[in-house]
């Protein structure tokens, strides 16, 4: 199977890359522009696959003329699109970037799979499918009292981020009913794990507390959020890629709760336990609270039974168990994450992807 995986050099996408490239019979080619959150730094250690089981091209999604190049030579049979801008902060700050990336370079993508596949679609030719991977955010916010999203929930964003996210969700449905491109969504809940951003919640408070930092929790820190651990969120991937109705929205969940304080201090506690001579004992005392971002949702989480039922998934992880192996990984590789944090423009700087 040859697997196109936009942003494989992301967090979410190089773990999917690393999976896919483990398995038998599949080429994956993974197009990143490797600006933030993409970095070399990342995809590097794939660097001494063979071609017939990886390639990389430094290409933007928004460039549609060496995208639709890439799809006439590779030859994909699946596209799984997760390249995106994705940090809520950062879209009500640079919007522009976000509806660049997120829903043009998705838009560029639709085009290109569609005239590709247009061309399989004669007689004898082989299938195709689009997997357009999304967020829980294009959903907006949940009261304490609601019950979590359904694949039926009515879209409601709250931010720059969700509402290029959303946009493109209707696109890829509009290609869909359209055009007939086999296409299908899923919408997952907050990934956590190994290879994150370091600006992200866990990882930030992770590497903060490490260093003695102050660890910066928004508003009063009971904002909740479902977590997910991205090695299930993986599996989720490949089963809705292999065994998903097209057409069809899946919602991917952890079934886990959690507010922003419980996720610090959790970090705190499990820190006190695997460093016990460290001066910052106990972390808890690095927690400070600062001033709420702007449309900050209040509850994301996500109800998953339409996934278990009609394709089996469930997470195996435990939060403990994930969040324990999240905090031992990033203890043993602090250099990656000054490496990324140093270089998350290097692409950018030297026009790379253009």
């Amino acid at each position: 199977m040859r697997i196109i995986v936009t942003g494989g050099a992301g967090f979410i996408g190089y773990n999917l890359v690393r999976y896919l490239t483990g398995q038998p019979d599949t080429c994956i080619l993974n197009i990143d522009k490797l600006v933030f959150p993409g970095s070399y730094h990342t995809i590097k250690s794939l660097d001494s696959l063979p071609a017939e089981k990886y390639i990389f091209s430094l290409t933007d999604i928004c460039n549609l003329a060496k995208i639709n190049k890439l799809f006439e030579e590779f030859k994909p049979d699946v596209v799984m699109h997760l390249a995106a801008e994705s940090h809520v902060d950062r879209s009500i700050d640079k919007p522009g970037s976000f509806i660049e990336s997120n829903i043009i370079g998705t838009y560029n993508l639709l085009e290109a799979a569609k005239n590709y596949w247009y061309k399989l679609s004669e007689p004898g030719k082989k299938k195709f499918r689009f997997h357009h991977i999304s967020t829980d955010e294009v959903f907006g916010s949940l009261d304490f009292e609601q019950t979590p999203f359904k694949e039926e929930t009515p879209y409601s964003p709250n931010s720059p981020y969700s509402a290029s996210k959303a946009a493109a969700d209707h696109l890829v449905r509009a290609w869909y009913h359209t055009y007939g491109l086999p296409v299908v969504i899923s919408n997952c809940s907050n990934n956590y794990g190994p290879y994150q951003f370091p600006e992200k919640l866990i990882p930030l408070m992770i590497t903060k507390a490490l260093k003695g930092e102050k660890l910066p929790v928004y508003g009063d820190g009971k904002n909740v959020r479902d977590w997910l651990f991205v090695e299930d969120h993986i599996t989720a991937l490949v089963q809705i890629m292999q065994n998903g109705i097209t057409g069809e929205n899946y919602n991917v969940g952890g079934n886990c709760e959690k507010s922003n304080n419980e996720i610090v201090e959790n970090i705190c506690q499990i820190l006190d336990q695997l460093v016990p001579d460290s001066p910052y004992r106990p972390h808890k005392k690095l927690i400070s609270y600062v001033t709420d971002r702007p449309g900050h949702d209040k509850r994301y989480a996500m109800d998953f039974t339409k996934l278990n039922s009609e394709l089996g998934w469930k997470p195996n992880y435990s939060f403990d168990e994930g969040l324990l192996k999240t905090i031992k990984w990033y203890m043993d590789n602090l250099d990656w994450c000054n490496l990324v944090t140093e270089n998350q423009y290097a692409g950018e700087r030297l026009g790379l992807g253009k």
